[in-house]
Parts: structure tokens; sequence; C-alpha cells
């Protein structure tokens, strides 16, 4: 594939595609702020509604028309993807609007800041445009897609904002949350004394279609009157958290994730080619057609039940009765939209002791090695928590991804990122299990 050379601000070039993949892209390292991708669907230059604002708390549009697919950590780069279907966009929408924010610093100290339209069915690479002039930006429209008698365009942008993706995001007429402290919990005693768990783990059975909803209110509702008025939508929330090896440990309670489910989200690539700005990414290549990763969860209850969900011996658990976790399905592509996902009802945060996330290789290769991964948890009603995990560089079988504790009535979310290395006859299972001392008799299982 030939490569395309960087466009001059102001430029613009025919998009001759039906649905293109958006990839931001800038250099990772000590001291350099996060980046994120958005799209913002403008009609008349300002946004319809809150909804035409696509971003990491918002991954997609209600057309389908948009969707934010997430970060990918390469040997060279990291990129943000948007993918967006140019045939479903609704024909009152003019432009989308392709912008970064930087989480925790500006765009001065951000390298190789970048962003590439590509050809989502051929990979096509059919335009680029690179932020050369950054100083004190926290926010910047890169570029956008526009519509021109019919067909679409795109357009390199290059402008700056000093007031982050909230200012960029107002100034299109977004209604941006505004955080509130949050109160501090109280600590509660422990409903019940530590006692000796069993030493089988607890393996609920699998439920047909499991359907969790949040406990409704207590609270008497008043009469409805004769014609209510219609409730505003909620604002839309800014907020996330990114942990690192520097910042590892987060308060779900202090981010608002105090209740409903949490989703738990592991998607994954393999690197396939170098091409472009980085490592360029497949989801299935050659060497890795049958890679099958496995995500699951050992857990400790407050009453002393130990147990593993996971999809080895159809231990999938349920949200509304013990583990309250429940493992959605096993996936075998790493995609974004769909990936491996875990779900966590935080309503029976109480009755957790501690859970401890992990990933084991069940076939298609021999260790982590080459594989780059993401992990996000999204409580339902709380910021986003993210992390990646670091290179391998030993033969590893299974991952601990992050540790979660009770501290209080509070969960503690711990990143862990840590390769382990099973020894000869000792299965990934088992070796997680010896390593955070969980205690548990272990048989042969299968899928």
């Amino acid at each position: 594939m030939g490569e395309c050379m960087s466009m001059l601000k102001g430029a613009n070039v025919p998009v001759p595609a039906h649905s293109v993949r958006v990839e931001l892209a800038w250099r990772s390292g000590p001291g350099v702020p996060d980046v994120d991708a958005s799209a913002l669907l403008l009609a008349g230059g300002r946004v319809r509604s809150d909804a035409d604002f696509v971003f990491y708390n918002q991954p997609a549009h209600a057309s389908g028309a948009v969707r934010h697919e997430g970060k990918k950590s390469q040997p060279d780069a990291v990129t943000d993807t948007l993918v967006i279907d140019l045939a479903q966009v609704e024909p009152a929408v003019e432009r989308v609007v392709l912008a970064a924010s930087a989480d925790g610093g500006t765009f001065g100290r951000v390298p190789g800041l970048g962003i590439r339209v590509l050809d989502a069915a051929t990979g096509t690479e059919l335009a680029r445009f690179s932020s050369q002039d950054a100083t004190v930006e926290t926010a910047f429209i890169l570029g956008e897609l526009y519509r021109r008698q019919g067909a679409w365009k795109f357009r390199a942008v290059g402008q700056g904002y000093d007031s982050g993706l909230e200012g960029l995001a107002t100034d299109f007429g977004i209604t941006v949350d505004k955080p509130q402290p949050q109160p501090q919990p109280q600590p509660q005693p422990r409903s019940q004394p530590e006692r000796q768990p069993q030493s089988q783990p607890v393996a609920p059975p699998a439920p047909s279609g499991p359907s969790f909803q949040p406990p409704a209110s207590t609270a008497q509702a008043p009469a409805a009157p004769t014609a209510p008025p219609s409730t505003p939508p909620a604002p839309v929330r800014l907020s996330k958290v990114t942990l690192t090896k520097e910042a590892p440990r987060v308060s779900l309670a202090k981010q608002g994730g105090t209740s409903g489910a949490m989703r738990v989200n592991l998607n994954w690539q393999t690197r396939k080619q170098f091409s472009g700005w980085g490592a360029k990414l497949g989801r299935a290549t050659a060497n890795h057609s049958d890679l099958d990763l496995d995500l699951c969860a050992l857990y400790e209850l407050s009453d002393g039940r130990k147990g593993v969900v996971q999809a080895l011996g159809n231990a999938f658990g349920a949200l509304n009765r013990p583990p309250y976790i429940h493992l959605d399905g096993d996936d075998r592509t790493g995609a974004v939209e769909s990936g491996e996902n875990l779900t966590v009802n935080l309503d029976e945060k109480d009755k957790f002791r501690r859970l401890l996330i992990f990933v084991t290789i069940y076939e298609g290769a021999r260790s982590f090695a080459d594989l780059h991964a993401t992990v996000t948890l999204q409580p339902q009603f709380g910021a986003p928590v993210e992390f990646f995990l670091d290179e391998c560089t030993v033969p590893s079988t299974v991952c601990a991804l992050a540790l979660i504790t009770n501290d209080g009535g509070d969960l503690i979310v711990q990143r862990e990122a840590r390769y382990l290395v099973p020894a000869r006859g000792v299965s990934p299972q088992r070796t997680v299990d010896q390593t955070y001392g969980w205690g548990m008799n272990w048989t042969p299982g299968r899928k």
C-alpha cells in the first residue's frame, strides 16, 4: 500500500469510500499526556443534541453511523480509532468534526500527533494530517469530513483550544456535566466474621440470559400530573481514569461507581506488519487465526465463599445471585465492540471481599508476546477506568489484570498487569491462585 503525503492546513481531498476508519496516533513516553479521539456530528455548525457527541463515555451514535472503537498500544505509537459509516450519516448532518483532547498535559508534550483516514473496507490510506505547531493547547480539531455536492471530502483543520475537551464540546453546543464532590463513604462493619473458605470453587449454573436492572427506589412517587413536563437529558460526563504504573489505584466510590452494573472489557490485537507511523495490527493473523483468550475472575465473598468465573467448565456465574459476576460470552476476535466481557453487580458490592480479574491464553499462542491489549472497567454510573498491558517479555500464558478489594464498603481497583509463568504441569488458573493466595482446589476442565 502506498503512503500519502501529510496535508497542509486547509487542504481537502475527496473521500471515495462508503465507510472510513479514522486513526488518531501519537508517540507515548514518560511525561506524555494521554490523548483521546472524539467526533461531533454538526448540522448548521452545531450539534442537534448531546447525542451527536461520540467519545469514550458515549462510544456510539444512535444512527449507527459513528462509533468510537478505542485505543491500541503499538510498539511505535498509540492509536485511538473512530469508525464512520458515511452511507449511514443522516442527511441533516453536514460535517463530522474529528478532534483530539489531551488528558494530564498539553499537546506541546505530545510527539508525533497525527490523524489518518483509511478506507474501512480495503485499508487504503485516503488522507493524512500531522500537527507540527502545538504548544499550550489541550484540545485540537485535526480535521473534518464534510459533504460537497453529494460526495464526502476530508479537510485538514489544525485548530487548537486551551480549554480542553470541555471547551471544545461546549463550543459546539454540548451540555457538559460539572463534577460534584463525592461524599466520603462511612466505614461499615463486616456482616460476618471471616471464616475458613470452602475448598472447591463455587460455579453457579450458567443463566440462560440474565437481565440486570438497578433496584427501584423505595421512595413514594408523587401522583403524575395530567401533562408531565419532559425530563431534560442528563449532561455529558467527560470524566475518566487511566491507571498507570505511577498511579495504579482508584476508588470506584470517588468516581461515582457505587451501584448498577460494571462491565469489565478486554480487547486485543496481534502485531501483523510494520507500516505507516507504527505497527499495523490485525485481529487475526496467519499465526494467530485460532487465538483464544479467556477473561476470568477469582472471587472471595464476605461470607468466605470462593470461586472462579470463566468459560472453562461453563462457570459463567450470575448477576442476581452469588457470585454476582457474569461472563457474557467467549470471544475469539478481540474486537473492541465485543471482546471478552465480565459484568459485576455493584448493588451487591458489600458482599465482595476481593476480586481478581485475569486473562489466560486458551489456545492459539504460546505467550502474550506480540499481543496488545486494553482493559476497561465501565461502571454504569461512574467514570470509566482503563489501562494498557505492558509488553510481555516472558513465556507467560496468564496475566493478572486488576485486583478489586473492598475497603470499608468502597471498592478499590488496583492495576496489576502482571505476567505470570506457570511451572511445568501447573495450569494458568492454579498459577494465579498460588500467586495471590486464593487457596482453592482445581480439577481439569474444558469448554
